[in-house]
């Protein structure tokens, strides 16, 4: 099976595949990346799967009043939440926008993160909790081939943090 997978904030691509052979069967082994064109009957579709990423995650500044922690949840309806010590998020803040490419109505496996650890361009670090996305339950992709898809997340906040922070999410696609 093709597999995709994207770094949102590197935009990189990355084409994966794999076979194994049943217990006992001699089989002569297919090396599918030393020869694309080699394949097995029905298991791979026409089309490889291709992830753009539109707009990445960003929770633009946010505004910390007091000495206790907080959190800023992006929604991925748009949606924007301040609790605790953070008061307010930036205008700019945008949920990430990502577009998968394929053969038309297949259905695909999307495997997002749980959490994204972000680093600091002066040192520390913190945390994107429960990272949320408004994929279907079984995503497919339409009649054009395409799966369009939001995320957003809650960013935990301790006191006396400061700085730019950045990271990756990495998203897995797959055909079913």
């Amino acid at each position: 099976m093709g597999k995709t997978l994207a770094l949102i904030s590197l935009a990189a691509l990355a084409v994966m595949g794999s076979t194994t052979p049943a217990h006992g069967q001699d089989v002569t082994p297919v090396c599918r990346l030393c020869n694309p064109s080699t394949s097995v009957e029905g298991e791979r579709p026409a089309t490889p799967l291709r992830i753009d990423v539109v707009t990445k995650l960003d929770f633009d500044r946010l505004v910390v009043a007091g000495n206790g922690g907080g959190s800023a949840e992006l929604r991925p309806d748009g949606g924007r939440f301040a609790t605790g010590a953070v008061a307010n998020i930036g205008a700019r803040a945008m949920v990430a926008e990502v577009l998968i490419h394929g053969e038309p109505g297949r259905f695909v496996r999307v495997d997002l993160p749980t959490a994204i650890t972000l680093y600091g361009t002066a040192g520390g670090q913190i945390r994107v909790e429960s990272v949320t996305s408004d994929l279907p339950a079984m995503a497919r992709l339409d009649g054009n081939g395409t799966l369009q898809f939001r995320i957003g997340g809650n960013l935990k906040v301790e006191a006396n943090l400061d700085g730019e922070f950045r990271g990756d999410v990495r998203i897995d696609v797959d055909y079913f």
